[in-house]
């Protein structure tokens, strides 16, 4: 063979299949994008020096590892397309004298021309796209935007070597695929039949259980803390479940249809649901695929927009004070001495104080068992679902904070529930018997109990003395690990947020210096955090959204071609036995419709089943405005749907293009 045969064969080969290798150098340079600029902004300086800058960072950081995963995964996947459309092409070239050793060297060229191509055209535009998410952060963080172009020599090897190795691999694997198969096989790779899949009604079931037992665990998990530990199980059984569904629940799905005379004795239905029956072994896998990706955007873009609108709200009601100081002295005395040195600072620096309160608590873990709270040290993952933070408050502090004049006598509490409800009417606590005499519908808030991530039960004892008596049995279990009584003293300040960060630095080293056993906190002071916190993912969702969103249009694109050339001849005969052109566009929109919205309407119902779930995860978030967050999944669904219903008319016209032509 003449020098420089295969390099032109290569070139050639990608011309000729254009159809499917640009679609598919397009996700390799957006994917490539990407992953520079999530890598690019975990290194930038001037994220560092905006406000919560740090956080983000680290954010950005995690955002570009899950990138990287996505992409070896992504571009594996939708190379296999590549591969499957080929085969016949490579049968044809290994008869007429081609060894497979040279189809080796053709695909190692045709690879490194996508490499070079979509490494330098997604490097580039990487970096031309930096420089305007940098500013969209900075718009999202209300940051001073730091002139300059930013260039991160990292960013650029890291993206250079990840993808080199996922090319590489990628090729690996196409060179397998034809080593294994005979030319005869790959001959016929195209023209081969597929025989009727059988009704796999134990996987049907499978499927079906595995998706009930995630749907039951994240309706029925209460306690947010076990809702980490349930996240993770309910979501591997869903996608194992919506596997094993698409692929023999799908199946029985078309088989019913076949079954119903008046619906499957019709033109345009006839052609279309005996094809799908016969393909839909091998097209389960990617509506599947659409379905999983599909969830993961409504999940991930309606949870983080839901924060970033309500973050004033998390903020405060994570710090619902201006500026709060917990005192842990053992000595009550020590710790009202602690509080008159604040209050001498608030002059000594002019700071006007709207409003302030101060009170006594107590506050340990406890595990209920019905309307019995025990205290121990130890805990299994089991029993987090019961665990609580019971909170203690004498009725004297309760009520000169609240404004009341209530009552009670030996044996009686007030009680008030954050989360999850207390629906007994008495408390069994270190073997006494409190009775409920009131379930309140306020209490004191508290920024400590609030960022908490259990449930919490808060107690109004009648006198202070019932409180060191539970304080004593506590020490008897936990020993050193014992909670002590602690003093709050929390207030509000006309002061602007600048003001107020510097009173902080002051106060901090006021409680230092001075060897004071406690600690502040300041809204304004956290406010910094909370900003690179939410608008880090308010970002990463987005961001990631966008990426699964073009996965999926890949997806759904890949699969109409594969089935358009599959669907060509059949059409073709059908034309030629007597079926119109609208008969056969009736027909393809019949085919595409039965199955297409399938993966979305799946979606949609992970999405409902996940929302209670979803729900009391973003409560340890401090985010508990319900109705913000199904307003944002509502909107997030219908914007999805939108452009849902738009892929699909573009892809219904690319697959009636071929198998009409």
């Amino acid at each position: 063979m003449t020098k420089g045969f295969f390099l032109r064969l290569a070139a050639d080969n990608i011309k000729k299949n254009k159809k499917t290798y640009i679609p598919y150098i397009l996700t390799c340079i957006l994917t490539i994008s990407m992953y520079y600029i999530v890598k690019s902004l975990s290194l930038n300086p001037g994220v560092e020096k905006m406000i919560g800058g740090t956080t983000l960072m680290q954010l950005m950081f995690l955002g570009s590892w899950i990138v990287a995963l996505f992409a070896f995964i992504f571009l594996f996947y939708t190379n296999s397309f590549l591969v499957k459309r080929r085969r016949k092409e490579f049968g044809v070239f290994n008869i007429l004298g081609m060894e497979k050793r040279h189809l080796s060297i053709v695909l190692g060229w045709e690879t490194l021309y996508v490499a070079l191509i979509s490494l330098s055209a997604g490097l580039i535009f990487g970096i031309a796209l930096d420089k305007a998410m940098f500013l969209l952060i900075g718009k999202l963080l209300n940051a001073e935007i730091v002139l300059g172009f930013f260039i991160a020599p990292k960013a650029l090897a890291a993206a250079v070597q990840l993808f080199a190795v996922i090319f590489v691999l990628i090729w690996l694997n196409a060179i397998c695929q034809i080593h294994v198969s005979n030319p005869i096989e790959l001959l016929q790779a195209g023209t081969a039949g597929e025989k009727e899949p059988k009704t796999k009604w134990l996987m049907a079931v499978i499927g079906t259980g595995c998706i009930a037992a995630g749907y039951y665990m994240a309706i029925t998990v209460k306690d947010p803390l076990a809702s980490i530990l349930v996240f993770f199980m309910a979501v591997v059984l869903v996608i194992i479940g919506t596997y094993m569904l698409f692929t023999a629940g799908s199946i029985v799905f078309l088989k019913m249809l076949r079954k119903n005379k008046r619906y499957y004795y019709k033109t345009k239905h006839f052609t279309s649901v005996s094809g799908m029956i016969y393909r839909m072994k091998q097209n389960a896998v990617g509506l599947a695929n659409i379905c999983v990706l599909s969830t993961m955007v409504l999940v991930m873009v309606s949870s983080t927009s839901s924060m970033m609108v309500g973050m004033e709200d998390i903020l405060v009601t994570r710090y619902p004070e201006d500026f709060t100081v917990y005192s842990n002295e053992t000595e009550l005395e020590k710790g009202e001495e602690m509080f008159d040195r604040v209050r001498n600072l608030q002059k000594e620096q002019g700071l006007q104080v709207a409003e302030e309160k101060q009170y006594t608590f107590l506050s340990f873990m406890a595990f209920q068992n019905g309307n019995t709270f025990q205290v121990e040290k130890g805990a299994s993952i089991s029993e987090f679902n019961a665990m609580n933070a019971l909170f203690f408050i004498p009725l004297s502090d309760y009520n000169k904070i609240m404004g009341e004049n209530k009552t009670l006598h030996e044996g009686e509490i007030l009680l008030y529930s954050n989360r999850q409800q207390y629906n007994e009417s008495v408390l069994n606590l270190f073997g006494k018997e409190y009775r409920v005499v009131e379930k309140l519908d306020d209490f004191i808030s508290n920024g400590s109990m609030a960022a908490n991530m259990e449930s919490t039960q808060f107690i109004v004892v009648p006198k202070m003395e019932e409180m060191n008596e539970i304080y004593a049995r506590e020490q008897e279990v936990y020993g050193e690990m014992t909670s002590p009584i602690r003093q709050v003293y929390s207030f509000d300040t006309e002061a602007e947020a600048d003001e107020q960060r510097q009173f902080f630095d002051k106060l901090r080293s006021l409680i230092r210096e001075e060897g004071f056993s406690g600690y502040s906190e300041s809204r304004a002071a956290a406010e910094t955090d909370f900003i690179g916190l939410y608008g880090g993912f308010f970002f990463i969702g987005i961001f990631l959204g966008i990426l699964f969103v073009m996965a999926t249009v890949l997806i759904i694109y890949y699969k109409q071609i594969s089935e358009g050339y599959d669907d060509k001849d059949r059409f073709a005969i059908m034309l030629k036995v007597g079926m119109s052109q609208s008969e056969v566009k009736s027909s393809i929109h019949s085919q595409v419709l039965t199955v297409f919205f399938l993966p979305l309407l799946a979606a949609g119902v992970h999405v409902i089943a996940a929302f209670p779930l979803m729900s009391r995860l973003l409560v340890l978030l401090n985010f508990s405005n319900t109705n913000l967050y199904m307003a944002c999944t509502g909107i997030c669904f219908l914007v999805f749907t939108g452009m849902y219903v738009l892929i699909y008319m573009l892809t219904a016209r690319t697959y009636y293009r071929i198998v009409s032509s």
